[in-house]
Protein backbone atom coordinates (compact mmCIF):
# COMPACT_ATOMS: atom_id res chain seq x y z
CA UNK A 1 0.00 0.00 0.00
CA UNK A 2 0.85 3.41 -0.63
CA UNK A 3 0.67 4.61 3.06
CA UNK A 4 3.61 1.79 3.81
CA UNK A 5 5.95 4.05 1.99
CA UNK A 6 5.13 6.90 4.72
CA UNK A 7 6.55 4.62 7.23
CA UNK A 8 9.58 4.93 9.75
CA UNK A 9 9.31 1.71 12.07
CA UNK A 10 12.15 1.22 13.73
CA UNK A 11 13.86 3.93 12.64
CA UNK A 12 15.93 6.85 14.47
CA UNK A 13 15.73 9.93 14.18
CA UNK A 14 17.84 13.52 15.89
CA UNK A 15 15.42 16.37 15.73
CA UNK A 16 17.44 19.41 16.85
CA UNK A 17 15.19 22.50 18.66
CA UNK A 18 12.37 19.92 19.38
CA UNK A 19 11.22 21.55 22.69
CA UNK A 20 8.76 23.65 20.93
CA UNK A 21 7.21 24.53 17.99
CA UNK A 22 8.31 22.91 14.38
CA UNK A 23 10.63 20.45 15.62
CA UNK A 24 8.50 19.36 18.66
CA UNK A 25 5.55 18.31 15.67
CA UNK A 26 8.23 16.86 13.49
CA UNK A 27 9.38 14.85 16.48
CA UNK A 28 6.03 13.51 17.34
CA UNK A 29 5.48 13.19 13.78
CA UNK A 30 7.97 10.93 13.17
CA UNK A 31 7.36 8.44 16.24
CA UNK A 32 3.66 8.46 15.25
CA UNK A 33 5.50 6.96 12.16
CA UNK A 34 7.30 4.37 14.11
CA UNK A 35 10.79 6.01 14.65
CA UNK A 36 12.55 6.37 18.15
CA UNK A 37 13.75 10.44 18.38
CA UNK A 38 16.53 11.45 20.44
CA UNK A 39 15.16 15.11 20.81
CA UNK A 40 17.32 18.30 21.94
CA UNK A 41 17.03 21.75 23.08
CA UNK A 42 18.02 24.41 25.74
CA UNK A 43 15.08 23.89 28.26
CA UNK A 44 14.30 20.23 29.41
CA UNK A 45 10.93 21.15 30.77
CA UNK A 46 9.73 21.56 27.26
CA UNK A 47 11.29 18.37 26.28
CA UNK A 48 9.96 16.35 28.50
CA UNK A 49 6.42 17.25 27.19
CA UNK A 50 7.42 16.07 23.53
CA UNK A 51 9.23 12.65 25.55
CA UNK A 52 5.80 11.86 26.78
CA UNK A 53 3.78 12.94 23.75
CA UNK A 54 6.57 10.30 21.98
CA UNK A 55 5.78 7.26 24.76
CA UNK A 56 2.16 8.11 24.53
CA UNK A 57 2.12 6.58 20.53
CA UNK A 58 4.22 3.83 21.81
CA UNK A 59 7.81 4.80 20.47
CA UNK A 60 11.22 5.85 22.23
CA UNK A 61 12.43 9.43 23.12
CA UNK A 62 15.91 10.45 24.49
CA UNK A 63 16.66 13.90 25.86
CA UNK A 64 19.48 15.83 25.09
CA UNK A 65 19.77 19.36 26.74
CA UNK A 66 22.22 21.40 24.61
CA UNK A 67 22.77 23.92 22.70
CA UNK A 68 24.04 23.20 19.77
CA UNK A 69 25.65 26.93 19.36
CA UNK A 70 28.31 26.24 21.56
CA UNK A 71 28.05 22.69 22.67
CA UNK A 72 29.64 19.44 20.14
CA UNK A 73 26.88 17.85 18.19
CA UNK A 74 29.12 14.05 17.99
CA UNK A 75 26.71 14.02 21.86
CA UNK A 76 24.03 13.73 20.02
CA UNK A 77 25.26 11.20 17.22
CA UNK A 78 26.74 9.09 20.13
CA UNK A 79 23.07 8.92 21.82
CA UNK A 80 21.57 7.90 18.97
CA UNK A 81 24.03 5.19 19.04
CA UNK A 82 23.82 4.27 22.48
CA UNK A 83 20.55 4.70 23.21
CA UNK A 84 18.85 2.97 19.69
CA UNK A 85 21.46 1.11 18.82
CA UNK A 86 21.38 2.97 14.82
CA UNK A 87 20.65 6.67 13.20
CA UNK A 88 18.53 6.99 9.45
CA UNK A 89 17.32 10.77 10.15
CA UNK A 90 19.00 14.03 11.34
CA UNK A 91 16.96 16.97 10.81
CA UNK A 92 18.64 20.67 11.86
CA UNK A 93 15.66 22.64 13.03
CA UNK A 94 17.37 25.00 14.83
CA UNK A 95 18.07 28.53 13.65
CA UNK A 96 16.71 32.07 13.84
CA UNK A 97 17.99 35.40 13.95
CA UNK A 98 15.93 38.37 15.52
CA UNK A 99 15.31 41.20 12.66
CA UNK A 100 17.36 44.36 12.66
CA UNK A 101 17.25 47.07 10.55
CA UNK A 102 20.19 47.62 7.68
CA UNK A 103 22.38 50.09 9.83
CA UNK A 104 22.15 47.81 13.21
CA UNK A 105 22.80 44.88 11.25
CA UNK A 106 26.46 44.34 11.91
CA UNK A 107 29.58 42.81 10.43
CA UNK A 108 29.34 40.46 14.05
CA UNK A 109 25.65 40.02 13.58
CA UNK A 110 25.94 38.74 10.40
CA UNK A 111 28.71 36.29 11.50
CA UNK A 112 26.53 35.13 14.25
CA UNK A 113 23.79 34.47 12.45
CA UNK A 114 25.32 32.68 9.54
CA UNK A 115 27.37 30.29 12.68
CA UNK A 116 23.63 29.52 14.06
CA UNK A 117 21.88 28.82 10.88
CA UNK A 118 24.65 26.77 8.82
CA UNK A 119 27.84 26.14 10.66
CA UNK A 120 26.06 24.48 13.70
CA UNK A 121 24.16 22.49 11.34
CA UNK A 122 27.12 21.50 9.40
CA UNK A 123 29.10 20.62 12.65
CA UNK A 124 25.99 18.15 13.23
CA UNK A 125 26.03 16.87 9.70
CA UNK A 126 29.86 15.89 9.60
CA UNK A 127 29.50 14.36 12.71
CA UNK A 128 26.51 12.06 11.43
CA UNK A 129 27.47 11.02 8.71
CA UNK A 130 29.79 8.13 9.73
CA UNK A 131 26.73 6.76 11.63
CA UNK A 132 24.55 7.16 9.24
CA UNK A 133 26.47 5.10 6.88
CA UNK A 134 27.26 2.42 9.12
CA UNK A 135 23.31 1.48 8.48
CA UNK A 136 21.67 -0.18 5.87
CA UNK A 137 18.59 1.65 4.13
CA UNK A 138 18.02 5.24 3.30
CA UNK A 139 19.25 8.04 4.85
CA UNK A 140 17.43 11.38 5.24
CA UNK A 141 18.97 14.39 6.24
CA UNK A 142 16.21 17.50 6.02
CA UNK A 143 17.26 21.13 6.82
CA UNK A 144 14.86 24.03 7.63
CA UNK A 145 15.34 27.08 6.24
CA UNK A 146 12.91 30.01 5.61
CA UNK A 147 11.03 31.74 3.03
CA UNK A 148 13.21 34.47 3.87
CA UNK A 149 15.77 32.66 2.22
CA UNK A 150 14.33 33.35 -1.10
CA UNK A 151 12.23 36.73 -0.74
CA UNK A 152 13.72 39.85 0.31
CA UNK A 153 11.96 41.56 3.40
CA UNK A 154 13.39 44.41 4.99
CA UNK A 155 14.68 44.17 8.46
CA UNK A 156 15.62 40.04 7.85
CA UNK A 157 19.30 41.06 6.20
CA UNK A 158 21.34 38.50 8.56
CA UNK A 159 18.46 35.65 8.91
CA UNK A 160 17.48 35.65 5.08
CA UNK A 161 20.90 35.31 4.22
CA UNK A 162 22.14 32.35 6.37
CA UNK A 163 19.01 31.02 5.10
CA UNK A 164 19.86 31.14 1.45
CA UNK A 165 23.64 29.89 2.52
CA UNK A 166 21.86 27.36 3.78
CA UNK A 167 19.35 26.21 1.26
CA UNK A 168 22.33 26.79 -1.10
CA UNK A 169 24.45 23.95 1.94
CA UNK A 170 21.38 21.41 1.23
CA UNK A 171 21.89 21.33 -2.59
CA UNK A 172 26.00 20.98 -2.43
CA UNK A 173 26.07 18.60 0.80
CA UNK A 174 23.19 16.54 -1.29
CA UNK A 175 25.72 16.03 -3.97
CA UNK A 176 28.86 15.33 -2.16
CA UNK A 177 26.63 12.79 0.31
CA UNK A 178 24.87 11.37 -3.09
CA UNK A 179 23.89 8.39 -3.47
CA UNK A 180 23.81 6.93 0.24
CA UNK A 181 22.20 9.67 2.03
CA UNK A 182 19.86 11.96 0.61
CA UNK A 183 20.12 16.03 1.54
CA UNK A 184 16.59 18.08 1.48
CA UNK A 185 15.72 21.04 3.01
CA UNK A 186 11.58 22.53 3.83
CA UNK A 187 11.98 26.35 3.72
CA UNK A 188 8.14 27.24 5.52
CA UNK A 189 6.41 30.38 5.11
CA UNK A 190 4.43 32.04 8.16
CA UNK A 191 3.86 29.18 11.00
CA UNK A 192 1.64 29.71 14.05
CA UNK A 193 4.41 29.02 16.31
CA UNK A 194 5.33 30.32 19.71
CA UNK A 195 7.56 32.72 17.18
CA UNK A 196 4.75 34.04 15.02
CA UNK A 197 2.28 34.15 18.46
CA UNK A 198 2.80 37.77 19.07
CA UNK A 199 2.37 39.33 15.79
CA UNK A 200 -0.70 36.64 15.22
CA UNK A 201 -2.69 37.70 18.48
CA UNK A 202 -2.90 40.84 17.04
CA UNK A 203 -6.17 40.29 15.04
CA UNK A 204 -5.70 43.28 12.67
CA UNK A 205 -1.71 42.13 11.80
CA UNK A 206 -2.93 38.36 11.62
CA UNK A 207 -6.03 39.58 9.09
CA UNK A 208 -3.10 40.88 6.90
CA UNK A 209 -0.84 38.12 7.11
CA UNK A 210 -3.39 35.84 6.23
CA UNK A 211 -4.58 38.33 2.62
CA UNK A 212 -1.18 38.38 1.96
CA UNK A 213 -0.94 34.52 1.50
CA UNK A 214 -2.66 33.33 -1.44
CA UNK A 215 -3.84 30.18 0.42
CA UNK A 216 -5.45 32.69 2.67
CA UNK A 217 -4.57 31.20 6.24
CA UNK A 218 -1.47 30.67 8.09
CA UNK A 219 0.72 27.64 8.02
CA UNK A 220 0.08 25.24 10.98
CA UNK A 221 3.25 23.18 12.61
CA UNK A 222 1.81 19.47 11.01
CA UNK A 223 2.19 21.14 7.78
CA UNK A 224 5.86 21.25 7.87
CA UNK A 225 5.85 17.87 10.08
CA UNK A 226 3.91 16.17 7.23
CA UNK A 227 6.56 18.03 4.74
CA UNK A 228 9.40 16.18 6.58
CA UNK A 229 7.84 12.99 6.82
CA UNK A 230 7.69 12.91 3.32
CA UNK A 231 11.12 13.57 3.22
CA UNK A 232 12.35 11.06 5.43
CA UNK A 233 10.46 8.06 4.80
CA UNK A 234 10.65 5.99 1.57
CA UNK A 235 8.07 8.13 -0.29
CA UNK A 236 10.87 10.81 -0.56
CA UNK A 237 13.52 8.09 -1.87
CA UNK A 238 13.71 10.01 -5.03
CA UNK A 239 14.24 13.34 -3.59
CA UNK A 240 18.17 15.17 -2.87
CA UNK A 241 19.23 18.58 -2.89
CA UNK A 242 15.74 20.01 -3.38
CA UNK A 243 14.13 22.80 -0.93
CA UNK A 244 10.46 22.08 -0.77
CA UNK A 245 8.50 25.42 0.10
CA UNK A 246 5.15 24.67 2.21
CA UNK A 247 4.58 28.79 2.54
CA UNK A 248 0.70 28.90 1.30
CA UNK A 249 1.53 29.82 -1.82
CA UNK A 250 4.15 33.22 -1.07
CA UNK A 251 5.62 34.82 -4.04
CA UNK A 252 6.28 37.91 -1.94
CA UNK A 253 6.47 38.31 1.51
CA UNK A 254 3.60 38.46 3.78
CA UNK A 255 5.39 40.57 6.95
CA UNK A 256 5.92 43.81 6.43
CA UNK A 257 7.94 45.19 9.54
CA UNK A 258 7.68 48.37 10.19
CA UNK A 259 11.17 49.83 9.59
CA UNK A 260 11.66 53.35 8.52
CA UNK A 261 13.27 54.90 5.46
CA UNK A 262 16.68 55.72 5.62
Amino acid sequence: MILDQFKLDDRVAIVTGAGRGLGRAMAIAFAEAGADVVITSRTRSELAVVAAAIEEVGRRAHIVVSDLAVDDPAALVDAAIEQFGRLDIVVNNVGGAMPTPFMNATAASLEDAFAFNVTAAHRLVQAAVPRLLETPGGKSIINITSTMGRLPGRAFLAYGTAKAAFAHYTRLAALDLSPRIRVNAIAPGSILTSALEVVAADEKFRSELEQKTPLRRLGAPVDIAATALFLASDAGSFMTGKVLEPDGGLISPNLDLPVPDL
